[in-house]
């Protein structure tokens, strides 16, 4: 139809199917897995980290909590050798341990980060590892006068398909990057009666800083120029904060924009374009685990057989990679300096969000 020609709709790829280029999207390999490690933090979230080091052949050898009968259940799942401790400092005392997995609450994690890196601690700190970037750029400038690594557990790097994207768009697969649209629906209402209910901006601020950080990620080097966001309460959600919001970024070259719905009790999904000079990335799916992508350039579009999900690879790799970073001398991919453009653009989010106006980076 002419309407089709005109708006572009009648475009159709012009090749078959292609082969899919094989990337090196999975966790990467140090040579030592032996590295003595310690977990400050035996939460929910613990034994997800533990159990992606568990199947990793990683060493922790130590578990610190102040929930003594908590810290030895995830001992005696995960690390049956691994002492327990119900004090941070007696597990940061021990000249054993090399690097240290702060999983506490994020209001406790600043002090806990500096104290680790005052006893020689290489850390990988959970997200988001500070609530303020003054202090955060305090932590990295400790870390780096003392020759340590500081790392942070966005996990989301690591996840097959966010991976696969990310090495797509460092070979240069779909070129200069124009575009990234990323939208989740999803059910978040296991946080209700939990303290994750008194957190305000939780979707923007807690959920969707692994959004900003694939956003950041994705468009390299390039600095984002502003960010505007409005959050609402859904008709039917259960929970305080607001559970709709969205966020649309702009680059000098191109835009990004992320939509969430954590009150989608029915017909879940997740999708995540990425839009080039050259080509497109696609993945789709109905959660964050179960994802099918697409590689489309003039020559046909490629579907990649990807291996690992979120919650193993995804947890691996954040420690993995601070792992081969230590062995190579060099700074981790989520290193907490890095990971600084990402709090920028969240807590930025927030603002807008709380004001009502687009805010200037």
């Amino acid at each position: 139809m002419e309407e089709e020609k005109i708006y572009g709709l009648g475009a159709r790829v012009q090749g078959g199917t292609i082969a899919a280029p094989v990337l090196p999207y999975q966790p990467p390999e140090p040579r030592d897995r032996s590295v003595p490690i310690g977990l400050i933090g035996c939460g929910g979230i613990s034994q997800v980290h533990l159990r992606a080091y568990a199947a990793a052949g990683l060493n922790v050898v130590a578990l610190a909590s102040r929930d003594r009968e908590r810290a030895e259940a995830r001992r005696a799942e995960f690390f049956p050798g691994a002492a327990v401790v119900t004090h941070y400092r007696e597990l940061l005392s021990r000249s054993d341990i090399q690097v240290v997995d702060i999983a506490t609450s994020p209001e406790v994690r600043a002090p806990l980060i500096e104290t680790a890196l005052l006893a020689g601690k290489h850390v990988l700190s959970q997200k988001p590892f500070v609530l303020d970037l003054i202090e955060g750029l305090r932590l990295v400038e400790l870390a780096e006068s003392r020759g340590l690594q500081l790392a942070v557990n966005q996990n989301g790097r690591w996840a097959p398909h966010f991976a696969y994207l990310l090495e797509g768009v460092r070979a240069g697969l779909v070129g200069r990057v124009s575009s990234v649209e990323m939208a989740v629906h999803w059910d978040h209402h296991w946080i209700v009666g939990t303290a994750f209910e008194h957190c305000p901006h939780l979707i923007l601020a807690d959920f969707g800083i692994h959004w900003f950080d694939m956003a950041v990620a994705l468009f390299s080097s390039n600095e984002p120029l502003s960010v505007y966001a409005v959050e609402a309460r859904s008709t039917s959600q259960r929970a305080q904060p607001p559970f709709l919001a969205h966020a649309t970024i702009e680059w000098e070259h191109g835009q990004a924009t992320l939509q969430f719905n954590a009150d989608c009790t029915i017909g879940p999904e997740d999708r995540t374009a990425v839009i080039g000079s050259k080509g497109a990335l696609r993945s789709v799916g109905p959660s964050l685990t179960e994802q099918h992508v697409t590689y489309t350039t003039s020559a046909g579009a490629a579907s990649p057989a990807l291996a690992g999900s979120w919650f193993l690879e995804g947890f691996q790799g954040t420690m993995l990679e601070l792992l081969c970073a230590i062995e190579e001398e060099r700074a981790p991919r989520n290193s907490a300096r890095e990971n600084l453009r990402s709090l920028r653009l969240s807590f930025a989010a927030v603002q807008s969000a709380e004001s009502g106006v687009p805010i200037k980076l």
